[in-house]
């Protein structure tokens, strides 16, 4: 059970940090619930690596407390991140 617990809190983690970081991204991002979520989650794992970078716990900090509010904020900023780089890769697509 704590596999799955797991994985429904990265989802709802992800979607949650992915509407975050959607709603303070400038600009229009065309992208449904589910790439949303995805970014949200790779987002979280990015704002560890930063995390880490500055001494923080990094992404065991996130897996260990993920609902504290150092967390959210370098996950969103992860998020942000992660989204301007999703920007920029499929600019181009028509």
């Amino acid at each position: 059970m704590g596999l799955l617990w797991l994985i429904i809190s990265w989802i709802i983690i992800g979607g949650i940090i992915g509407l975050l970081a959607r709603a303070l991204m400038p600009g229009k991002q065309a992208m449904g619930l589910g790439m949303t979520i995805i970014l949200g989650v790779i987002g979280a794992i990015v704002g560890g690596f930063i995390g880490s970078l500055f001494g923080g716990d990094g992404i065991s900090g996130i897996m260990d407390n993920p609902w504290s509010i150092g967390t959210i904020l370098l996950s969103v900023i992860g998020a942000i991140i992660v989204m301007a780089i999703y920007g920029l890769v499929t600019k181009n697509r028509d």
